[in-house]
């Protein structure tokens, strides 16, 4: 398993950030590849997903820990589990960290996509720019 941990800070306090990371059904506006998403009653997130050519569903219980710590889990091909932190910077500032745990070689086999190496950089590539699109949704408001 591989393991990828990146940042962005935010021009919001914290609290708007965390509420923007629980909008599911936003993720389209900002998650690249993400056609659809909505949340059942269960907490578990639908996501609508499409990527390297192919559609598929995405299933992902997701569960709050702690003091804004969101941790997801995929049910299903691919294997996937992260989360997402959010920290106060200052009162108006904020950080959200992401961490994602994958195997490179099944998220290739589920999405498409380059072999070894250059699959992890197209990921990390990947998530650096969903973090960045989700800074500019959240602060437009």
């Amino acid at each position: 398993m591989s393991t990828l941990e990146l940042h962005v800070d935010v021009g919001v306090p914290a609290d708007k950030a965390w509420e923007g990371l629980h909008q599911v059904e936003n993720y389209p506006r900002f998650v690249e590849g993400v056609r659809g998403a909505h949340t059942d009653k269960g907490g578990r997130a639908q996501l609508q997903v499409e990527a390297g050519g192919r559609a598929q569903e995405v299933e992902a219980e997701v569960t709050d820990r702690g003091e804004r710590v969101m941790e997801w889990l995929t049910r299903g091909a691919p294997e996937l589990t992260g989360s997402f932190s959010v920290q106060p910077v200052d009162q108006g500032h904020s950080r959200i960290q992401a961490r994602l745990r994958y195997d490179p070689d099944t998220v290739r086999n589920t999405f498409g996509g380059p072999k070894g190496f250059a699959q992890t950089t197209a990921i990390e590539r990947l998530v650096r720019s969903d973090l960045e699109h989700f800074k500019e949704y959240v602060e437009r408001g």
